[in-house]
């Protein structure tokens, strides 16, 4: 059974950090992108970061380019995106997804098949 756990969500100041987690297990994790997207009350599901499979390539939404990072260690089966200089529109319910494909392509939510819980965070001004 594929399975997606996210961590490390939480309620931070404008300007703090938080890095997140998110541990798979249920398949081969090397092989496939992992991206974050995150929920907003009242707000459509949008993607923040992606890393792929084999070639560790990354994407990032425009709204957080040069604040995350997202890298991922394979022998622990885990992707972390590290959030600097947090603003009050980065809150909301953060979720891990799996594409099945080694690429991140599109950041696009129908394109990823597998999901986690989600992790809220909270920022505020």
């Amino acid at each position: 059974e594929v399975q997606l756990v996210e961590s490390g969500g939480g309620l931070v100041q404008a300007g703090e950090s938080l890095r997140l987690s998110c541990t798979a297990s249920g398949f081969t994790f090397e092989d496939y992108a992992i991206a974050w997207f995150r929920q907003a009350p009242g707000k459509e599901r949008e993607g923040v970061s992606c890393i792929g499979g084999t070639d560790g390539s990354t994407t990032f939404a425009d709204s957080v380019k040069d604040r995350f990072t997202i890298s991922r260690d394979n022998a622990k089966n885990t992707v972390l995106l590290d959030m600097n200089g947090l603003k009050p529109e980065d809150a909301g319910i953060y979720y891990c997804a799996r594409r099945y494909s080694s690429g991140c392509g599109r950041l696009q939510s129908g394109r990823f098949v597998n999901w986690g819980q989600g992790t809220q965070v909270t920022v505020s001004s």
